[in-house]
C-alpha cells in the first residue's frame, strides 16, 4: 500500500469487535498464540479482564472498510503475567513523582513466546501499526508502550521507529532431523548422555507416561491439567488461582484441540502430573505444568524429554519450553535471543532506561556466547 494516510485507526475492547475472519486474514504466520481462537478464549473465559489488570484495547487499521492490520493490545494496571520485567522502571518513575500505570502493552497475556505482534501482510502496514500505537499512548497520556516477544524483524522495525530495544534469552531445543531420542543423545557428550539416560530411567521406573492430543482430549484431562497448574501456583506463590481460569481450557479445547498436546504422568493408573503444550509453525511450545507428587527428575521428563520425543516423532523443528532456566542447557536446550521494544513518553525515564538497555543487550549477547561455548552439552566441534 503506497498511501498510508488513507488508513483509519480503531480500538476495540473485545476481539469479537474485529471478528475472526478479519483477524485471521492479516495474520502472517501460524503461531497458535496470536490466533483469534486463543486470544478470544482468554477474553471469553474471563482470564483477561480489566478487573484482572488486562483491559483489551486491540488496534485495527482499515483501508475503507477492510481490515489491513491488527495489533493485540492491552491497557495494563500492573506488570504481572508479562515475563519482561519492568518493575524497577515503575518504582523509579513513581519515586520521581510519575504515574507508571496504566501503561500500554502489545503481547499475548501470560505467554512468553516469540511471534508476530504486528499482524499485517506488508512492512508499511506494520510500521503504521507501531506509529498508531505510539499515538494511542501519547493521546491517552499513558506512561509507556511495551511490545513483548515480537519477531526479530518487527523488533528491528520498532527500533527504526524510535522504540528502545531490549534483548533476553530463552533455551530452545532445535531438531535438525533426528530419527529418534537416541539419535539426539548420540550428539551429546558422553557424560551428558549418561546423566539424561539415568534421569529418564529413574523416573520411568516409578511412573508411566502418556500423550493425549486432538479428539482424545476430554474434560477430565483438562480438569487434571488445571488442578496440576493450580497446585504449582499454590506452592510457588501461595495462591491456587492461576492466571488462566478453568473455563479457558474448555474454550481452547473447543476451538484448538488439534493444536494441543497434553503430557501426563501416572502412578497406579492415576494422573499425578501433567503439562500442556501447543503446536504451530513446526514448533512445540511448552506452556504450563504441575504435579501432586514429588519425584526426582519428574519436571525434566514431563516438560523437556517428553517434548523432545514428541517433536522428533512428528518432525517438528523446535521445542520452546518457556522462560528462564539455565538447567535446560544441559538437557539439550540451547540459548536463543528473545526481544521486546519500549516507548517511554517521559524523557526523564526514557534516558536512564535507554542507557540501561544498551548495557543489558551487550551482557545478554556475551552470556549467550559464553554459555554455548562453555556449557553446551553437545560434543565439541
Amino acid at each position: 500500500m503506497d498511501d498510508m494516510t488513507t488508513l483509519s485507526v480503531s480500538l476495540h475492547n473485545a476481539i469479537t469487535d474485529i471478528g475472526r475472519d478479519a483477524w485471521e486474514a492479516v495474520r502472517p504466520d501460524a503461531n497458535p498464540f496470536t490466533a483469534y481462537d486463543f486470544l478470544h478464549a482468554l477474553e471469553a473465559s474471563r482470564s483477561v479482564t480489566q478487573h484482572a489488570g488486562w483491559q483489551a484495547t486491540h488496534l485495527a487499521l482499515r483501508d475503507g472498510g477492510a481490515v489491513t492490520g491488527v495489533m493485540p493490545l492491552y491497557v495494563k494496571y500492573h506488570s504481572m503475567g508479562e515475563y519482561v520485567f519492568d518493575h524497577a522502571w515503575a518504582r523509579a518513575y513513581e519515586e520521581a513523582g510519575g504515574d507508571y500505570y496504566p501503561k500500554l502493552l502489545s503481547a499475548v497475556p501470560f505467554t512468553p513466546v516469540t511471534g508476530a505482534r504486528l499482524l499485517a501482510r506488508d512492512a508499511a502496514t506494520r510500521r503504521a501499526l507501531v506509529e498508531a500505537a505510539v499515538r494511542v499512548c501519547d493521546g491517552n497520556r499513558l506512561s509507556s508502550l511495551h511490545v513483548n516477544f515480537p519477531a526479530e524483524d518487527e523488533w528491528r522495525l520498532m527500533g527504526d521507529c524510535g522504540l528502545l530495544l531490549r534483548q533476553d534469552q530463552q533455551f530452545w531445543f532445535d531438531n535438525p532431523g533426528y530419527a529418534s531420542f537416541e539419535d539426539f543423545l548420540a550428539q551429546l557428550s558422553s557424560n551428558r548422555r549418561k546423566v539424561i539416560r539415568r534421569e529418564r530411567r529413574d523416573v520411568q521406573a516409578l511412573l508411566d507416561f502418556s500423550v493425549v492430543t486432538g479428539a482424545d482430549i476430554t474434560e477430565r484431562h483438562l480438569d487434571d491439567i488445571y488442578a496440576f497448574i493450580a497446585d504449582t501456583y499454590a506452592r510457588k506463590w501461595g495462591t491456587g488461582r492461576p492466571y488462566l481460569t478453568r473455563a479457558f481450557f474448555s474454550e481452547i479445547a473447543a476451538t484448538m484441540r488439534d493444536r494441543i498436546v497434553l503430557v501426563f504422568a501416572h502412578e497406579a493408573g492415576r494422573a499425578v502430573a501433567g503439562a500442556i503444550n501447543f503446536m504451530g509453525d513446526g514448533v512445540l511450545y511448552g506452556r504450563q505444568w504441575g504435579a501432586v507428587v514429588d519425584v526426582p527428575f519428574l519436571h525434566f521428563e514431563v516438560c523437556y524429554y517428553q517434548a523432545i520425543d514428541y517433536a522428533i516423532a512428528h518432525g517438528l523443528r523446535r521445542v520452546e519450553a518457556g522462560t528462564q532456566g539455565e538447567h535446560k542447557l544441559s538437557r539439550g536446550y540451547l540459548p536463543h535471543p528473545v526481544y521486546s521494544a519500549h516507548y517511554i513518553r517521559d524523557a526523564r525515564l526514557r534516558r536512564p532506561v535507554a542507557d540501561y538497555l544498551a548495557r543489558e543487550r551487550q551482557a545478554v549477547a556475551e552470556s549467550m556466547v559464553e554459555l554455548e561455548a562453555e556449557a553446551s552439552p553437545f560434543k565439541k566441534g
